[in-house]
């Protein structure tokens, strides 16, 4: 076994470089936007408190404790107010991608079809005033 094998390195010489510890990896999907997101965080908070209070009543309920009701009436409140959260987001997400969200580049095949489209249109209607330069010549040459 030699000496740079193990990692040692003759006097004089640079170590190889080492891997970095944190290698940066583009993302599968891109960020959500801070809109979004405050809206996630918040739904998920209050899915959260909503799943615990559904939980503390269950247990209420079956221990028998005075506090079963009130329990159950405030997880049933925090599942309008949960299910509102859940719906917010999916609003929000629908509004920031209309507002922001398209970006509005042709690709290069819808360009050229729109190129071609034209020509053939200017060509239509170079043929129809030729035509009709020539019924107004021969008009003229008739009425005479």
């Amino acid at each position: 076994m030699d000496i740079q094998s193990r990692g040692i390195t003759p006097a004089g010489t640079c170590p190889p470089p080492r891997r970095p510890l944190w290698v940066e990896e583009p993302a599968g999907r891109p960020r959500l936007p801070d809109p979004v997101r405050r809206a996630a965080v918040r739904a998920g908070l209050v899915v959260a408190f909503t799943l615990i209070e559904a939980v503390v009543a269950v247990l209420a309920t079956v221990a028998g404790v005075w506090l079963a009701a009130p329990a159950l009436l405030c997880a049933v409140a925090s599942t309008v107010a949960a299910t509102w959260a859940v719906v917010d987001v999916w609003v929000t997400r629908q509004v920031w991608s209309q507002r922001y969200g398209v970006v509005s580049t042709p690709s290069s095949v819808a360009r050229a079809r729109r190129r071609e489209g034209r020509r053939e249109r200017r060509a239509a209607r170079a043929a129809a005033r030729a035509a009709e330069r020539a019924r107004a010549r021969g008009g003229l040459m008739s009425g005479t």
